[in-house]
């Protein structure tokens, strides 16, 4: 039998770089000075139905397991780590969907992914988590659960311990990873703390999030922390302003911000804990973000944080279901996406041979 060669590469990017230092929530948007980002230009898409409960429950069964065994050491190491791993989800879902895309490094092909743009860079933490959670599914089942899945499965145990047992619930599963990552998308795709009521509404009902769902998801900053740059403009806000910052809350951030601190805690009651601390602040003014502070900008925004301030477990079981429904956000199939070797590089191109057999074979 005679052979003969010929060489198929498939156009794959591979990405590769930095990791981002462990501050948790310094947005780097330059000014509350510069225009609001304009709305992705995709519409809203709705969780597909590849997800699914338990969508390893056949194929590697451990696998929810093993990433919840890598949080668990993470956040018993450092509690804010888990902050860290809910924020990832979110910034990773808004641009270009749950697919992971966060996570890649930069290349020389592409020297500016994701987690290089302006509120990103040195911001997101939680990357070593996920490597560590990729590398024990690596040895029970290669090859077989995403890193977009490890993301989403990470973000949901974190919320479970934030929550001290309070907020579980279930992601479905079945997300294919992105081969894409540009940090040009990061702006336009993800809310600036500087943002106003409505460019809120308009970027999340972009994503097919509703209002109440921004609300709701809001309460996430009940935990982590800002960097003083986020929250600046509001130290020298008039104080007759109804959406300012409370004088004492002021003073107290004001104090750090000079000390040399360049972080502060979003909660300053329950900053470890993910509960609804955080609508009792807004209603208080007792808030750090100008975005924060918007959701008193409308009757209709003020209503749901009342809301949730008074009713704790009805926002607790709102949390969960816009967690999962934020991690259907343009998930990835088999058609448009893989499931990464390593969760930092795209898999790279695969040569395939074909054999041809002779005529006379």
């Amino acid at each position: 039998m005679a052979s003969g060669g010929k060489l198929a590469a498939l156009a794959l990017l591979a990405l590769l770089g930095c990791v981002a230092r462990p501050c948790e929530a310094s947005y780097g948007y330059p000014s509350r000075l510069l225009p609001s980002p304009s709305p992705p230009p995709s519409g809203p898409v709705a969780a597909p139905a590849v997800l699914a409960v338990g969508h390893y429950n056949q194929t590697c069964y451990q696998a929810e397991q093993i990433v919840r065994a890598a949080v668990k050491k993470a956040v018993y190491a450092n509690r804010g780590i888990a902050a860290g791993l809910i924020r990832l989800f979110f910034h990773d879902c808004f641009v270009r969907g749950c697919d992971a895309s966060i996570l890649l490094d930069e290349t020389h092909a592409n020297p500016l992914p994701e987690k290089l743009g302006r509120p990103n860079y040195r911001s997101l933490r939680g990357f070593e988590v996920i490597d560590q959670a990729k590398m024990a599914l690596k040895n029970k089942c290669q090859g077989v659960v995403s890193c977009a899945d490890i993301v989403a499965f990470a973000a949901r145990d974190a919320t479970m311990f934030l929550s001290n047992g309070t907020v579980q619930f279930d992601m479905p599963s079945g997300r294919f990873d992105g081969r894409v990552s540009l940090a040009s998308e990061t702006l336009p795709n993800l809310p600036s703390p500087f943002a106003d009521l409505r460019v809120l509404r308009t970027m999340f009902e972009s994503k097919g999030l509703s209002l109440d769902d921004m609300v709701t998801l809001s309460g996430a900053h009940t935990v982590g922390i800002s960097h003083c740059s986020s929250f600046a403009d509001r130290l020298r806000r008039n104080a007759s302003d109804p959406l300012a910052m409370h004088s004492r809350l002021a003073d107290s951030v004001r104090k750090k911000c000079r000390g040399g601190s360049s972080t502060v805690d979003h909660d300053f009651k329950t900053p470890r804990d993910l509960d609804s601390q955080y609508y009792r602040n807004v209603l208080d003014g007792k808030v750090l973000l100008q975005s924060d502070a918007a959701l008193m900008s409308s009757s209709e925004t003020e209503a749901k944080v009342r809301f949730h301030a008074y009713y704790p477990w009805v926002w607790a079981g709102r949390f969960k279901a816009a967690m999962v429904k934020m991690g259907g956000i343009q998930v990835k199939t088999s058609a448009n996406g893989e499931i990464r070797k390593h969760c930092r590089f795209v898999n790279a191109p695969i040569t395939e041979r074909v054999y041809v057999l002779s005529a006379d074979s």
